[in-house]
């Protein structure tokens, strides 16, 4: 029997949602859905605002059928529980990020890889997305969210945290080891405070002189402008990086730091971007150096994000909306002018 709390006396809840590739997005209101088997329905909390979600807005991620409900920066409480759910109960603090399920069969899904599973559903894409009252999502999707997190608090940590978190736990660095963190936006300054808390020997690199006190701030030893010289030397003068955390969407600004590698060193890319790196082979032979992109992670990886961030004091700087102002959120986000990452929150 699935286990339910009470939905909205009408049977309607808000939702914002976009028409068409391109238009923009409008709060509606739309059906309450019901949970079915092995999955769950969240009353939303607090939903992340992703760059990532304004391809999914503009038709780019194949498989997106329209109108669409974006939002993969999920956080909030399980209010009904379809047939066959185990392991969560109604009330339970969940978070959902880029991993919305899986197929659960593939080499991929049985590797712990599921993130690269070729049915990925990405909440916003493949059903409804997080910013609305409510969203159903698999169970297999679910992380739980600390105690010590609020709902605005973990909602980005799903998404551009684990990201970031992920590629830094992944790579050869270990605590010590010199990492750069190429640029200071929504990922870079997450960036820097992970790798801050790793115990790692942090270079922040952005452009201009005005970023070095946030760079400190954040918990960057070191800071690079990358408008003032070359970038490459300046890692070569401190003994040359481990790690490059190219957060930026730039790919000549990626190039740039391949040299001041050291040996062995790595250049990991996440950061979007459709444009060539400039890297000769001769580059990366000399120090056998790596160049190398990564994702996003699993719901397993979100929870390890989560508790590390819970318990080390790494947070999102962010801004908060009601869902009633979801377009100007998205409108700050794309134009470049929030202050780190935008959430849009219901008032649960």
């Amino acid at each position: 029997m699935a286990a339910t709390s009470s939905p909205s006396p009408d049977g309607l809840q808000r939702a914002v949602r976009i028409a068409a590739p391109g238009a923009a997005p409008e709060l509606s209101e739309v059906p309450v859905r019901e949970p079915g088997p092995e999955a769950v329905r969240i009353a939303v909390e607090a939903c992340g605002v992703c760059h990532s979600d304004l391809l999914i807005a503009s038709g780019a991620l194949p498989g997106t059928t329209f109108p669409v409900t974006p939002g993969h920066e999920i956080a909030g409480r399980i209010d009904a529980l379809g047939e066959g759910v185990e392991g969560w109960k109604v009330g339970d603090r969940v978070a959902v990020g880029w991993y919305g399920g899986s197929c659960g069969r593939c080499d991929a899904c049985r590797s712990g890889d599921g993130i690269h599973c070729p049915q990925l559903q990405v909440p916003g894409a493949a059903y409804p997305g997080g910013y609305a009252d409510s969203v159903v999502v698999p169970a297999m999707a679910l992380a739980a969210i600390p105690g010590e997190l609020t709902a605005a608090e973990a909602a980005p940590l799903a998404c551009a945290g684990i990201t970031v978190f992920n590629a830094l736990r992944r790579s050869d660095a270990r605590p010590g080891d010199t990492v750069a963190v190429l640029g200071l936006g929504g990922l870079g300054h997450l960036g820097v405070q992970f790798a801050r808390a790793m115990g790692l020997r942090t270079v922040a690199i952005a452009r201009g002189a005005e970023k070095e006190p946030l760079a400190h701030e954040l918990g960057a030893e070191h800071y690079i402008d990358s408008t003032a010289g070359d970038v490459a030397q300046a890692l070569r003068s401190l003994g040359g990086a481990k790690v490059v955390l190219a957060t930026v969407t730039n790919a000549d600004a990626m190039s740039a730091t391949v040299d001041g590698l050291g040996r062995r060193g790595e250049l990991v890319i996440v950061g979007v971007s459709p444009d060539r790196l400039a890297i000769s082979p001769l580059q990366l032979i000399s120090g056998d150096r790596k160049v190398y992109g990564h994702s996003s992670g699993t719901a397993v990886d979100i929870e390890d994000t989560l508790r590390f961030a819970a318990r080390t004091g790494v947070r999102a700087w962010i801004e908060q909306v009601p869902l009633e102002e979801t377009a100007a959120a998205v409108a700050r986000m794309a134009g470049g002018r929030a202050r780190f990452r935008m959430v849009v929150t219901t008032g649960r």
